[in-house]
């Protein structure tokens, strides 16, 4: 069975927008039947891009957090973006328990939780530009 779709989200960076961000890409593999792990990787996953892109993107500030999605066939990428102040260096970022508000509740694990939640993760960013995500799931054939 081939599945294609797509979709786009666009959501104002306020905290309480996370939650909805994560239902929302869940609810989108559905018509793929994920297990529960798997279903549970990707929402945790999109949790952690998405308050990214609020606290660290934009801090406080307003702003857009873009997500698009696509299923071909059983692959769900998710691209998650924001036009905020951008990463200085994405390697040290990347780096576990690295973070640049360690005075804040931030376990600087974001993005090694990305990564071990899903088969590719891809980090692009310009400083004052903003920063984009990319990850991609290749879900299991449950038939």
């Amino acid at each position: 069975m081939r599945t294609n779709n797509k979709m786009r989200l666009e959501i104002p960076s306020k905290s309480e927008n996370e939650r909805f961000a994560r239902t929302v890409c869940a609810a989108f593999i559905l018509e793929l039947d994920p297990t529960l792990e798997e279903m549970s990787e990707i929402k945790t996953a999109i949790s952690e891009a998405v308050t990214n892109a609020i606290i660290h993107g934009y801090d406080g500030n307003d702003g857009t957090v873009l997500i698009n999605g696509e299923i071909e066939d059983r692959t769900v990428t998710y691209i998650i973006e924001d036009s905020g102040c951008g990463i200085r260096d994405i390697s040290k970022a990347r780096q576990p328990l690295y973070t640049e508000k360690p005075d804040s509740e931030r376990s600087g694990m974001g993005f090694s939780i990305m990564e071990a939640f899903m088969d590719t993760l891809t980090v692009e960013s310009e400083e004052n530009k903003g920063t984009k995500i990319i990850m991609t799931k290749r879900l299991s054939d449950n038939a």
